[in-house]
Formats: structure tokens, sequence, C-alpha cells
């Protein structure tokens, strides 16, 4: 924690961040004592990686701390870069499918489904584009910067802003349907946690690190719940964002926050079924048995989804800026700053291999399917990649 003060009080003094003002990618970055990434070691090479294509699209998040994430769709994947450009993919090949320049400042998405491809911008719009050919189906003002991924379902559309409000809009018409509001602290991190709709429920994480269920249809609560309290005498210390989507297994929400707590909450009523001290800015990833999750230390740990023990924690990453972990098969896989893909061991964590996904930062969280590792970099290239014993 120490280490960050420095540089976002420089920042806070020159009067430009007080709100949304840096990431702690940013803090390593920008400070001239920032902790050293480990260095990669040479690897056995248990695990054959296997690129099976890849591509570009446009500039890809192109510095700008934008949460762009690629959204597979049956045999179609949506990328979109931060400089206007929306692609449709063959899932298979990575042969384009439609490519649009929407000339608008992406700054969250691709969300899909109900034949619509939706987009946020900086400008504060939600954006949805027809899925067959990219046309431009409507669009609708929100109040803020959307710098999460917008969500679709049961013709309902729902986009989470930063400052703090979820909207839900018409999917066919984009009429807003509903809003709900919550007040964001003063200072949090530069992001948002992505809504995320099961049943008739949507889920979602705040700055305030509350952790809400609201009525898909009427924006109504169902019920909040605190999953860590603010502590602290400065806003810095008061901060305890949730940044990563939640995570939703057989009725249980699994959520982590900045400088709080990782916590088990029941999907019906609210109720926290258990704590324990784990600081995170990035989001979950799950198998059959565990929990998979990397800190703001970038240790990747291994977590029991029945109360939240320990089962193990890999430190050969420390301070790369790894990605929220991706699970495929007997193997987790993160990202870097550097563009490497780490495969790690389910069992126990080891290292078992690694390939290079271009030469800029996989911040986003790797995308899973059918047994292929889509993978998007800040630069804009996206690749499927496979690993095999």
């Amino acid at each position: 924690m120490k280490r960050y003060v420095a540089a976002l009080t420089a920042v806070l003094l020159s009067g430009c961040g007080s709100m949304n003002s840096m990431n702690p990618v940013d803090w390593f970055a920008s400070e001239d004592n920032a902790e050293k990434p480990a260095e990669l070691v040479g690897l056995k090479g248990s695990v054959a990686v296997r690129t099976l294509w890849s591509t570009s699209v446009g500039s890809g998040a192109d510095e700008q701390r934008v949460k762009l994430v690629p959204f597979v769709e049956g045999n179609r994947i949506y990328a979109a870069d931060s400089n206007g450009i929306v692609k449709a993919l063959d899932a298979a090949s990575g042969r384009a499918l439609w490519s649009v320049d929407t000339e608008l400042d992406i700054s969250g998405g691709p969300g899909a489904g109900d034949g619509l491809v939706l987009i946020g911008t900086s400008n504060a719009e939600l954006v949805a584009l027809d899925s067959t050919n990219g046309s431009e189906r409507w669009r609708a003002r929100v109040s803020s910067e959307i710098l999460s991924v917008p969500k679709i379902s049961q013709g309902i559309a729902v986009a989470h802003t930063i400052d703090g409000k979820l909207f839900g809009f018409d999917a066919a018409s984009g009429k807003q349907a509903w809003i709900y509001d919550r007040s964001v602290p003063v200072l949090t991190l530069h992001g948002s946690s992505s809504p995320v709709i099961s049943g008739n429920a949507v889920i979602c994480g705040f700055a305030s690190g509350r952790l809400v269920s609201i009525e898909l249809e009427t924006g109504n609560p169902i019920w909040e719940v605190s999953v860590t309290a603010p502590r602290g005498r400065s806003e810095l210390e008061r901060m305890v964002d949730i940044d990563g989507d939640p995570l939703i297994i057989d009725g249980v929400i699994y959520v982590a926050t900045y400088q709080g707590e990782m916590a088990a909450v029941s999907q019906d009523t609210g109720v926290v079924l258990w704590r324990r001290k784990l600081s995170s800015y990035t989001g979950l990833g799950a198998d059959w048995r565990q929990l998979y999750i990397s800190d703001d230390s970038d240790f990747v740990w291994a977590v029991d989804p029945r109360n939240g023990s320990k089962l193990w924690k890999n430190d050969k990453l420390k301070a790369r800026r790894l990605s929220a972990p991706a699970v495929l098969g007997e193997h987790v896989v993160v990202g870097d700053y550097q563009g490497y893909l780490h495969w790690l061991s389910n069992e126990d964590g080891r290292l078992l291999g690694r390939t290079r996904v271009g030469e800029d930062p996989i911040t986003t969280t790797p995308v899973v399917v059918d047994g292929v590792v889509y993978v998007y970099g800040d630069g804009g290239d996206l690749a499927a990649v496979s690993g095999s014993k």
C-alpha cells in the first residue's frame, strides 16, 4: 500500500485526481521506486501452447485504461477498440465477418445478445449495433462514461456508469426502462464492475464496496450488502472498490474488493457466507472445485469456495500486473504487462508454460470457450490459443 502513496499524492496535488484518477497499474508505472517485476525463468515446457489464429482489432485499448473484452456468442467473437472499430469474427478461424468504424470513443464492451452488440462510450452513450452486419440500431444517453461491459437479457440492456449508476434500457427501442443510483466515494479506481444477469436479477459491484441485486425488469432493489466497509483516515486508505466482475456459481456470488476482502454471498438473500482478507482489482476464475484470483501484488491464489481458505499461492509472477485468471481444463491462465500468457497447474499453482500474444499488456481477462483461450492485448492483438500436455 505504501508504494502507491507518493504517485497518487502527486496527482492529487496537480489537481487532476479527485475521482477515478488512477488504477494501481498506473501507480506501478509512474512511481520511481515501484517494485521490480519478477523475471521470467525457463520452463520445462510441460504444456504445449499453440496459437490457433491471431489478428488485429484496430488500436486496442490504446493506453486509455478502458474495459474492452472479447465476447463470444455461438460461433462468433465480437471485439472493439477504443477508437471506434467493432468487429465480428469467426471464432474458429479468426476470419472477419464484418467490421465497422463507429467513430466513437469506445470505453466498455462489447456485450452481445438478443441480436445486438452493445458498446459503451467515454461520451456517456450506450450504443446498440445489429449483430448480423454492425449497423447501428439505437443509441441512448447515460449519465457518465461506461467503463464496464454492457449486458443484455430478456429484452433489457444494462449498463453500469463510472458515477455509480445502473441503467436498464428496452433492447428493441433503446428507451430507458429504469435507473438505479449509488453514490460513489471521492476517490476511486479508474474502472467499474460489469453487471452480471442471472435469471431475473442483475448483480453488480460498486466503488463503495457494496454488492447489489436488483430486478432486471423493473430496477427495483432485491438486496444490498457491504462486502468491505471503508476503513482508515484518508480517502486513499478508504478505497474499497469492486472493479472485478462478480462470479456466480450454484446460487453463490463470489466477489473481491480492492484493499478489502474476498467474499461469498448468497444470491437469493444477500447474506455473506464467508469473508477473507484479500485485496484485488481484477475478477475471479473457477472450476468445479476451486476459485482462482490475482491479488494486488500479482500473486495468484487458489481458494476453497466453501470457506475461503487458501489452497495454494503462486508468487513467481509478482508485480507483473496480471489479468484475472481464466480456467482451461487442468490449467489456470493469466496475462501480464509484457503480453505473456502464463499457464499454471490447478493442483498446486506451478508454472507449466507460457506464450506471448504481442508486446502490449494483457489487462482484460482471457475468455475460455470450448477448450480455446481467446486473449486480447491492449495494443489490439486478438488471438485464439490452446494448450495440452
